[in-house]
């Protein structure tokens, strides 16, 4: 492929590699090394640590600090267990959708923002445009951080102002929620259930600590938000487990259960006291677990954790999607982005791309092509903007 190509050839192209994030993604970022390197941008590789995936980030235009950054993910879902009614690793169109895995989450914003830099390659620009595809985001932002830190590092110009291009039907998004994520395994002591007082059930006290977390929900809804809090939809940081594992059968105590517990954190408010919070919770039950049998414990460990997005006062990121987009709304999402982990180091910050999010993880993913040529539109507005 050449710069010459179609935003939909390029959509075509990255959502027939099969980037789950289970799995490696090296496919593609090989492919969109070559077509970068192809039109002329300077590119630059960053390896996972296990080497089994990659991110890159490229640069079109003077070799001067201050570019606008595109930022990306390739990583998508799995379709496992998903009814399509089409092959999900191929783009089909009808009824005026694209459908395809990624195809809203978010491979349409890269064949876009991969179509600005060969545009930008061929027109010229003054102010440089950098792009940015990360790896890992849809199991906790875990692969960016790697990508930006090398970003700031690296003797290639640093950008300032990141628009990412998560699916926000081209409004601009200037808030999200933070995160973090602890995965919990409750060590319980087995015996048989007849005699469920000399045993510890990893499985009921895990229950415990489940029902905690709706007591915090409950607790935080019943309150009165607070100013930042209350632009969110729901507005006050939550609490949820996803995933629970454990227990051998019906008649013997659970020797092991292993859950993951999350929070959604309202930007401004401190995760660590909310894991502190957690953690507290966890020392009570396990000391009364370990009164019974002194074997049992509850092991917690970090997943992930993602800074929020707060909103900037007169950002550049924000002002330059205003403009271009015309949008002079107020909004603000409950699910996080890689957006407030460029902010934490330092760039200007918003999100901006084409989609309905109502759309992402779902069977028969698609994104309107209204919205695909909408992005294609801001595209082109903003190589003008930097000529």
């Amino acid at each position: 492929m050449t710069a010459n190509d179609s935003p939909r050839a390029l959509l075509d192209k990255l959502v027939s590699f099969p980037t789950v994030s289970r799995d490696s993604n090296l496919d593609l970022i090989d492919w969109a090394q070559d077509y970068l390197t192809g039109i002329g941008a300077k590119v630059v590789r960053v390896p996972s640590p296990c080497g089994n995936k990659a991110a890159l980030y490229a640069h079109i235009g003077p070799l001067i600090p201050g570019a606008v950054v595109l930022s990306g993910h390739t990583d998508v879902v799995p379709v496992d267990g998903q009814d399509w009614t089409t092959d999900p690793f191929t783009v089909v169109e009808k009824d005026g959708k694209l459908f395809g895995r990624g195809c809203c989450d978010m491979k349409g914003f890269d064949a876009l923002a991969l179509w600005a830099m060969g545009h930008a390659a061929r027109q010229g620009i003054s102010r440089p445009l950098q792009i940015a595809l990360s790896y890992d985001e849809e199991i906790g932002c875990t692969g960016a951080p790697v990508m930006i830190d090398h970003m700031v590092a690296h003797d290639l110009p640093r950008g300032d102002t990141v628009l990412v291009g998560e699916p926000s039907m081209m409004q601009v998004v200037t808030g999200h929620k933070g995160g973090i994520g602890l995965s919990v395994h409750v060590r319980g002591f087995e015996v048989h259930s007849s005699k469920i007082t000399e045993g510890v059930s990893a499985v009921m006290q895990a229950a415990r600590l489940i029902d905690w977390a709706n007591q915090i929900n409950a607790q935080q809804m019943a309150k009165t938000p607070a100013p930042m809090a209350a632009a969110f939809d729901p507005p006050f940081t939550s609490v949820h487990v996803g995933t629970i594992q454990g227990g051998t059968a019906h008649n013997i105590t659970a020797k092991d259960c292993h859950f993951d517990l999350s929070f959604r954190t309202v930007p401004g408010e401190d995760v660590a006291t909310w894991r502190d919070l957690f953690m507290a919770k966890v020392a009570e039950i396990e000391a009364e677990m370990q009164a019974i049998h002194p074997e049992t414990g509850i092991d917690v460990v970090q997943s992930f954790g993602l800074p929020g997005l707060a909103p900037e006062n007169m950002g550049k990121a924000e002002e330059l999607a205003r403009r271009l987009t015309g949008d002079n709304g107020t909004h603000v999402v409950s699910y996080g982005t890689e957006a407030g982990q460029f902010q934490e180091r330092g760039f200007s910050a918003c999100v901006v791309g084409p989609g309905d999010i109502a759309q992402a993880h779902q069977p028969d993913e698609f994104i309107t092509v209204d919205q695909f040529t909408a992005g294609q539109d801001f595209m082109r507005a903003l190589v003008a903007d930097l000529k």
